[in-house]
């Protein structure tokens, strides 16, 4: 599913990797999602946090069940020969655990939520505005005045 900051997936952990200082200024740690969308035919698929964002991965484990928020990334790059390659990386912006809910068959759980934890479980709200068309009528109402 497309995203304002990209492209989310839910998946398994199926391995993490340890943080690697790549250079002076730059981490990163890759993990890989056995994704789930399709269990018939798994996808095993590398993903990557860099900087500050490697430890979003402290506290899970292989197996957790996560959804990701990432983007699609390529770039050229030209070797000593004059050859040129293309690579591409997962960057993950965020990761959070999934929960899975028997009341109805699942939910997100998300860290840092600060709210009550018992309003993740809440059914969706129906108390919304209704859009207006501009001369304090309410659109589909049934109501003739």
């Amino acid at each position: 599913m497309v995203r304002d900051m990209g492209i989310e997936a839910t998946g398994k952990l199926h391995t993490i990797f340890e943080t690697k200082q790549v250079s002076e200024r730059f981490t990163k740690r890759e993990f890989v999602i056995e994704l789930t969308d399709n269990p018939k035919y798994p996808q095993t698929v590398l993903f990557q946090l860099t900087g500050d964002r490697c430890q979003q991965l402290d506290g899970f484990t292989v197996g957790d069940s996560v959804r990701i928020d990432f983007s699609l990334r390529g770039r050229e790059w030209r070797n000593p020969q004059g050859e040129v390659k293309y690579f591409n990386s997962l960057d993950v912006w965020k990761i959070e655990p999934l929960r899975q809910n028997a009341r109805n068959g699942g939910g997100r759980e998300s860290r840092g939520y600060g709210g009550d934890p018992r309003d993740l479980d809440a059914p969706p709200r129906n108390d919304e505005p209704r859009p207006s068309d501009g001369f304090g009528r309410v659109e589909n109402d049934d109501i003739p005045f």
